[in-house]
């Protein structure tokens, strides 16, 4: 009962996994046909998206692929499955609600297109940056369907590090943009956590 469990939770994770990509595919490649106007690319971004796709994909794949490490393993339980499944499904409502509203603004990095627009609307009513949303959501949903602590943590710990070298660059690039829009956006809206951060 209890490898069922664990099967099912990385069956879950794998499927999220699939599902992500398919939403991510056709917004990065209408991305490429527009111009970018400005961008704030660094060694730094570089890093933060390594370490998230590194946490988000490459170690939970891993373990998920080989079992390693198995020492990290622990119990699973069919409740902590179930909040799992129920929270990356929360997670790649946000995404594609995300990509949606961007549109033709979104990119995978700090970047300005032409004709960028201040988006507002939508989960951007709610946080300034609800796609860290949708990667917090992962990281904490990963943190339960995969019974390692290791590979459950590792989501976690790449957003995060994702997160606190990048957004507050990022903010700087949209103030520059926008200047007052977007600081009266700051105003009334919280970072990643609606009401609270």
């Amino acid at each position: 009962m209890n490898l069922s469990a664990a099967v099912v939770g990385e069956v879950v994770w794998v499927l999220g996994i699939v599902v992500w990509c398919i939403i991510r595919y056709p917004f990065e490649r209408r991305a490429k046909r527009v111009p970018v106007v400005s961008n704030r690319r660094s060694g730094s971004e570089a890093l933060g998206l390594v370490s998230a796709l590194g946490g988000l994909a490459i170690v939970p794949g891993f373990y998920v692929a080989t079992g390693i490490p198995e020492a990290a393993d622990y119990i699973p339980r069919w409740w902590v499955i179930l909040i799992g499944g129920i929270l990356f499904w929360a997670a790649m409502w946000v995404f594609r609600r995300t990509h949606k509203q961007l549109g033709r603004n979104w990119s995978i990095t700090l970047e300005i297109r032409q004709q960028h627009e201040l988006i507002c609307a939508g989960p951007y009513s709610l946080v300034r940056h609800p796609m860290y949303t949708s990667f917090l959501l992962m990281g904490l949903s990963q943190a339960f369907l995969l019974p390692n602590w290791v590979a459950g943590m590792a989501g976690l710990i790449g957003f995060a590090v994702l997160f606190f070298l990048r957004v507050d660059e990022e903010e700087r690039m949209m103030l520059e943009a926008f200047g007052p829009r977007y600081r009266a956006y700051m105003a009334k809206t919280k970072r990643i956590i609606p009401y609270l951060y």
